[in-house]
C-alpha cells in the first residue's frame, strides 16, 4: 500500500508542477487546443466519421510541425524550467534581507524620479548579459543601488544584475521585447525588462524616470505601477519555494501604462 501511495503522490506532484510551468507561458493555449483536437478525434472515432478521421490524420503531422514552430519560445522555456531543478528550494533569511534592500532602493528611486532597471537572477544563469556591463561583485545594499542609478554616474544606463547573492554587474544590455501588443508608451527600460523576462526566468524591477512608477516583470509578463506592499509580496512568492506569483490579482496592470 505504501509504494502505490508514493507513486500517486510523485505523479500528482509532477502534474502539478508541469501545470504551474504551463500557466506561466502561452503554451497553455497549446494544451487547450490539443485537448479540443483530441475531443474531436474521439467523437469522430466513436461515431465512425471516416471522412473526418481521414482529414484529421492528414492534418496531424502538419499541426505538430506548426506547433513546434509557433510555440518554440514557450516550449524552450518549459524545458529550461524543467531542467532547472530547485523545486524544493527555500529562501534564506539573507536572501529575504537582500530582497528588502532591492525594494527599498526601488522606492527611493521612485520618490526621486530616477529611472532604474534591477535584474534578480533565479535559476537560469545571466552570464551573457553580465558580460555586457561592468563587473562589480558588490554587496547588495539599497544605498549602492540608488548611487549606481544616479543621473551623473557612468553606470546608470543599462541594467543592474544581481546573481549569486551579489550585485554582479551594472550598465548591462538586455534584449528588447518583441511582443506586438506592448504599449507604445513603454520606454526602453520596460521593453528590456519584458524582453529578459521572456528569454529567462529572471525577475526584473523597473522604475520609471518619467512617472516614478515601479513595475515588475517575470515569466513573460509585466505588472505596471505595482504598490510597494504588492511588490514585496510578489518578490517573496517568487523566491520562496520556487513560487510563481499569480498575475490574476492585478491583471489590469499587466502590460499597461
Amino acid at each position: 500500500m505504501i509504494l502505490p501511495a508514493i507513486d500517486i503522490l510523485i505523479l500528482s506532484f509532477l502534474i502539478y508542477r508541469s501545470y504551474q510551468i504551463l500557466i506561466q507561458t502561452k503554451a497553455i493555449q497549446l494544451v487547450r487546443g490539443a485537448a479540443l483536437m483530441a475531443l474531436i478525434y474521439a467523437v469522430a472515432f466513436f461515431f465512425k466519421l471516416q471522412t473526418l478521421l481521414w482529414v484529421l490524420n492528414l492534418m496531424v503531422p502538419g499541426l505538430v510541425i506548426g506547433v513546434a514552430i509557433i510555440f518554440q519560445p514557450e516550449l524552450r522555456k518549459i524545458f529550461t524550467q524543467i531542467g532547472q531543478g530547485g523545486w524544493f528550494k527555500f529562501a534564506s533569511s539573507e536572501q529575504i534581507l537582500q530582497l528588502d534592500e532591492v525594494i527599498q532602493a526601488a522606492v527611493t528611486l521612485s520618490s526621486k524620479r530616477r529611472g532604474g532597471l534591477i535584474v534578480i537572477a533565479r535559476q537560469v544563469g545571466l552570464k551573457n548579459y553580465i558580460d555586457t556591463g561592468t563587473r562589480l561583485e558588490a554587496e547588495i545594499t539599497a544605498k549602492l543601488i540608488v548611487t549606481i542609478f544616479g543621473h551623473d554616474t557612468p553606470l546608470h544606463d543599462g541594467a543592474l544584475i544581481i546573481e549569486g547573492g551579489k550585485i554582479a554587474a551594472s550598465g548591462c544590455f538586455l534584449p528588447l521585447s518583441e511582443q506586438p501588443d506592448i504599449r507604445r508608451s513603454f520606454g526602453t527600460r520596460h521593453r528590456a525588462a519584458l524582453g529578459l523576462a521572456e528569454e529567462t526566468d529572471a525577475v526584473v524591477v523597473v522604475v520609471s524616470e518619467e512617472s516614478g512608477a515601479i513595475s515588475l516583470a517575470y515569466d513573460g509578463n509585466l505588472i505596471y505601477d505595482i504598490p510597494e506592499t504588492q511588490l514585496r509580496k510578489r518578490l517573496r512568492e517568487l523566491f520562496i519555494m520556487g513560487g510563481e506569483g499569480s498575475m490574476e490579482e492585478t491583471e489590469e496592470g499587466v502590460l499597461e501604462e
